[in-house]
């Protein structure tokens, strides 16, 4: 089999018709997409609508029916998507009974970050005060703040984080949207989110998904465009007129 990918040439990594049933459910159909370098890509959909599925897909985590995915023009096999891709789950909790700083530590150690870069998360993600404590005695805000911590001492070139702000008020997510643009320019994301305006604040373009399949894939003046709506309507306005 030709391994190449033909028509991609601005992106570098994508699937093509992932399927995925549980049983007579199914939960994924037909599912294709690109990521452009560099950019924040948004999966946005309603709770059921295949977003953690889709990424435990792509990861590896869950067996695909059908689908491909490739990286750089070239099939992505397997065995080799942890060389490209850091997939950080939404209830996903390392090491829970180890120091904040233990884990840490280990996590720079082995993606061989340097202890500037590890510093430099800490005071960024306000780390200082829990560096001492369990993971698993963190408040939900904490944990998360650690889990994006480990997430960009990875060296993956592909970060792919479920509910990246979920625990987070307003200010706080504000200043992680901040934290995850300065490290474009080093990976591409993508993101599944629920709450559409923090969606709308960050990410390039969106994936809309409902009930497994793709209904909408672009930047949000695309999708008005599809969804035949003004340039003044929101993402929330977007995605219930095209669902």
């Amino acid at each position: 089999m030709d391994e190449s990918v033909a028509g991609q040439q601005r992106s570098e990594f994508g699937i093509t018709r992932i399927s995925k049933k549980f049983g007579s459910y199914t939960a994924l159909q037909d599912v294709s997409f690109s990521v452009i370098p560099g950019e924040i890509l948004g999966l946005i959909g309603p709770n059921g609508a295949g977003k953690s599925t889709l990424l435990e897909c792509v990861a590896g985590l869950l067996t695909a029916a059908t689908g491909t995915v490739w990286w750089q023009g070239r099939i992505l096999p397997l065995k080799k998507r942890k060389q490209v891709i850091w997939y950080q789950p939404d209830a996903t909790l390392p090491f829970a009974r180890q120091r904040v700083v233990t884990t840490l530590t280990f996590f720079r150690k082995i993606h061989c970050a340097s202890k500037a870069d590890l510093n430099r998360l800490v005071r960024l993600l306000g780390l200082s005060p829990v560096l001492k404590k369990p993971l698993e005695t963190l408040s939900k805000g904490f944990r998360r703040r650690v889990q994006l911590a480990l997430a960009l001492l990875s060296r993956q070139p592909l970060l792919m984080l479920d509910e990246p702000f979920d625990g987070f008020d307003i200010r706080q997510t504000l200043s992680m949207m901040d934290l995850l643009r300065s490290y474009r320019d080093k990976r591409s994301m993508i993101l599944s989110i629920h709450q559409l305006t923090e969606a709308e604040k960050i990410c390039n373009r969106f994936l809309l998904l409902d009930q497994g399949r793709v209904l909408g894939l672009g930047t949000l003046d695309e999708l008005r465009t599809q969804a035949g709506l003004t340039a003044d309507a929101n993402l929330e306005e977007v995605f219930l007129a095209i669902t």
